[in-house]
């Protein structure tokens, strides 16, 4: 059994273009729409809406590798990264490892992608892994570079890379791939790139560790260059919770030059990433305008409630608020809980269902189910 690079025309994927296209075209007309929509946000709002979605795509790329990362401390060395207010919190080495990667990401998405580019990425990711004999470059080890998974004498080889040797050659010849599929005239449509660059480079496996969390960055990387702004599509976030079929698209993916499995089951992930930032998005206008319209009349229980509520949004507060989370959230007695939530109804901020210890409470904005579409109300 030959793996993909040992085929005598690796790299040259071949995919269905025409199965693709209609998730291109919608991807471009989303895109355009969401960018529209954004003007409905103050400076702040949106900077506070960059801060929260990089945050969220640290957090869930870290945690498609097994590592679960605390949020806060991520977002504390995100803004540090801004040059913006931050609590005192320490962040670990791989918390403020993947802010930095990801900051940058953010920032310099339009430069062209070198071999340093990459170095750069691993080392931050990677530092204070003693265990690993090479951090900020191409792994040198003799040994076979293989993805397995289960137990000793039982174990099952999904992948196994180019022998390191060979690594410099092939991270040439990706570099000047990515870098020619970015031109004019390369006719490659964004999602497509997008998901090749994330293809190839997990081929290669140039890393001896984080190299998920870079072919992501990557991925993210093309599809800021095609839309020629910083990428806020929640695409982590989306893999995450699809991650079995995500390493079984890659698995499947692993021995074939035909990618088109691959490539659709990417664009439609990235589809629905998009759509989940630009709801995203939507509830932060709503919250906006709800502040505006309750401006100087809600107390500050209030407004940490519904805070925490748009937080959650668009996916929503699990199971509903109930009278036992407004106390937990805000510190308050059980009398001031009803009271507040009762106000907070009569002012159309929440809405109530179910009666006795079966009330909850939501936010009272539309349903993103409704006909029309959630962008008919921006």
């Amino acid at each position: 059994m030959r793996w993909i690079w040992q085929l005598p025309d690796w790299p040259r994927y071949e995919w269905d273009r025409l199965r693709l296209q209609v998730l291109e075209n919608r991807f471009l007309h989303e895109s355009g729409r969401r960018v529209g929509a954004a003007v409905h946000l103050g400076k702040d709002e949106r900077e506070e809406l960059r801060i929260e979605w990089l945050t969220a795509e640290a957090v869930e790329t870290s945690a498609i590798e097994g590592e679960i990362l605390d949020r806060d401390s991520v977002r504390s060395s995100i803004r540090r990264h801004f040059g913006l207010s931050a609590d005192r919190r320490k962040a670990s080495p791989a918390e403020s490892g993947v802010a930095e990667m990801m900051v940058a990401l953010y920032r310099e998405f339009d430069r062209p992608l070198t071999h340093e580019t990459m170095r750069e990425w691993h080392r931050v990711l990677m530092r204070d892994r003693p265990e690993l004999t090479v951090i900020g470059d191409y792994r040198r080890h003799s040994e076979a570079m293989q993805v397995v998974s289960g137990t000793v004498g039982r174990r099952r080889v999904h992948y196994e890379a180019p022998p390191s040797r060979e690594v410099p050659e092939a991270m040439s010849g990706f570099v000047s791939w990515y870098r020619a599929s970015g031109s004019a005239d390369a006719s490659l449509p964004p999602l497509t790139r997008a998901g090749l660059a994330h293809l190839y480079f997990v081929h290669v496996h140039p890393f001896e560790d984080g190299n998920g969390r870079i072919a992501r960055a990557l991925a993210q990387k093309a599809l800021a260059e095609s839309l020629g702004a910083p990428s806020v599509i929640a695409l982590s976030r989306m893999i995450s919770r699809r991650r079995r079929a995500y390493y079984d698209r890659l698995g499947r993916a692993g021995r074939s030059l035909e990618v088109t499995d691959w490539l659709s089951w990417f664009a439609e992930t990235t589809l629905d990433a998009q759509v989940w930032s630009e709801r995203r998005l939507i509830r932060s206008i709503e919250q906006r305008r709800m502040f505006d319209r309750l401006r100087d009349r809600l107390n500050e229980r209030q407004r940490k409630v519904l805070s925490r509520l748009f937080q959650e949004e668009p996916d929503g507060f699990q199971g509903g608020l109930s009278a036992g989370n407004y106390q937990r959230i805000t510190g308050t007695a059980a009398s001031s809980a009803t009271r507040d939530l009762t106000d907070l109804v009569a002012k159309g901020a929440l809405r109530r269902t179910g009666s006795r210890r079966h009330t909850r409470y939501w936010l009272d904005v539309p349903s993103f189910e409704a006909p029309g579409e959630p962008n008919s109300r921006l």
